[in-house]
This record gives C-alpha cells, structure tokens and sequence, in this order.
C-alpha cells in the first residue's frame, strides 16, 4: 500500500476561494433523459460554478446504517439502482474518476465517526442523474459520503459539519435528495401539489432562509404535515447535509421550487 504523509494529503487539495454548497432535488430519475425546467436549470447552474478540485456528493441513494463511507475507487463505475424505467435510462454513461487522496482527506476530518473508504461504490442515480447536467464533462474527481441512516438528524448535521473548511480547499459539496419526498402519494398521471407537500416546502424554505436549524433538525416534532411529506427521511437527510456545510450568516438562493408530481418537492439551493 503507497504510503502517504500529512503534508502530501494536504498538498493534494490547495487553498481556494470558499467553494459553494449545493442541495438539489433530483426527483423523477427520468429527468436524467429529459430536457424541462429541472434539467435546464441544472445546465445553466453548472455553467455558472467557479472551477473546482473536487465534487463530492452526499446522495440520498447511499445509506449505510451505523458506518460512513467515501468512495476511493479510482474509476467511478455507474450504478442504476432502478426498476421498471425505460432502457435508455440503463444507458446513460458518466465516466469520472475519483480520488484516493482526496477520500484519505475526507475520511481524517471524520475520524471520530470511523469513516471507511469503500472501493465498491460507484455513482448512484442520485449523484449521475444531476451532475450528467451540473457537470457534464467532469475534469476533476467526484466523490461520493454515504448517509449513516441509523444517526439523529443533530449527529449527522455535526459529522458533516467537519468538512466545511474543505470548502476552502477547492471542494463543491452538493446534497442530493428532496426535502418532500412522498413517493407513495405521487400523482403519476398530472395534477396538482397536496396542500400538505405545499405546505411543508414553504415551512422548510422559511426555516432554511432564517437558518432556523433547530427546526430543520427536528422535523417531525416542528411541523405536523412531516409525518406525510417525509414518511421516511432517507431524501431529507442531504439536506441536512448541505445546511452543515454553511458558514455563519451565508447566504442561499433557491432554484426549481416547486412540487413534481403532487408530492415531490424539487426545491434546491445553492450559496451566494
């Protein structure tokens, strides 16, 4: 095994602008073949992104309850951990590489919480299916951090909460979820947003434009349309992620805030 000192690591990754943060609602998994409001958007955020040393995306297609993982493969393999889509959506390719070194940096500012590199992983439709938009040509590494599934919301908001100084090492971070995500109460064939989805994205967008983080903590016990907005909080939890990684007083815009399907909220956001 090559060995590595500190000070190769940390010359890896080298002193930046802050980088920005990223919560994107990834919805359908047919938006990856698809040219709407979502995709376009996506498009012209990622042409808008300052140069980056590395991409790292928390997914909310990745849990490993009790562990954390980071992907140190050092080619991506594709995963589409899907069913019953069309082929085609099979045959989208995303050729990136990762990044030993970077990964070993990652897992050192976890080390309280014993993050393991995993060399089995590769991109889920979570991560492939909004950077094939955001960065569609990548020339850097990407890297994925898997969900603890089985941590509290206020633990998790701490571990990721350990690589905000990576911002200033050149790193985008991007969450990938939807903070309303009832899948069971999807409006398959049109309609309209439920009023409970609609109300629980406009609580959420408040309680995230006034860093109201003890809210966003504890969902179910602040708002009582959680229970049905978010029966299972595995597509919350990046946002989570993503709200970790912010300084005191930044900024966020929000972009594609709306309600797919009747019950899947795309709300994403993005520092400023």
């Amino acid at each position: 095994m090559t060995s590595y000192s500190i000070a190769d690591l940390d010359n890896r990754l080298t002193p930046s602008e802050l980088m920005p943060v990223m919560f994107v609602g990834h919805g359908n998994p047919m938006h990856a073949i698809s040219d709407n409001d979502y995709t376009r958007t996506w498009t012209r955020l990622g042409q808008q992104l300052p140069v980056a040393q590395t991409i790292v995306v928390v997914s909310a297609h990745w849990l490993t309850p009790g562990a954390t993982h980071i992907t140190d493969a050092p080619k991506n393999p594709i995963i589409y951990d899907f069913g019953g889509f069309p082929d085609e959506l099979s045959r989208v390719r995303y050729d990136s590489v990762g990044d030993t070194d970077v990964a070993r940096l990652l897992a050192r500012q976890l080390v309280e919480y014993e993050a393991e590199l995993d060399k089995q992983w590769g991109l889920d439709h979570g991560t492939w299916s909004i950077l094939k938009f955001l960065a569609p040509a990548p020339e850097v590494p990407v890297l994925q951090i898997s969900i603890d599934y089985s941590m509290p919301l206020p633990k998790l908001y701490e571990l990721y909460g350990r690589l905000r100084a990576m911002r200033r090492r050149g790193v985008i971070f991007i969450g990938s979820g939807n903070i309303v995500h009832a899948l069971g109460r999807a409006k398959w064939h049109g309609g309209g947003a439920w009023d409970w989805a609609q109300q629980f994205d406009a609580d959420t967008a408040a309680a995230l434009q006034e860093r109201q983080v003890g809210k966003l903590l504890d969902p179910y016990g602040t708002w009582a349309e959680a229970r049905i907005a978010v029966p299972t909080d595995d597509h919350y939890r990046p946002m989570v992620a993503a709200l970790s990684l912010l300084e005191d007083n930044e900024q966020i815009s929000f972009f594609n805030d709306s309600i797919d399907m009747g019950s899947i909220g795309m709300r994403s956001f993005v520092t400023v």
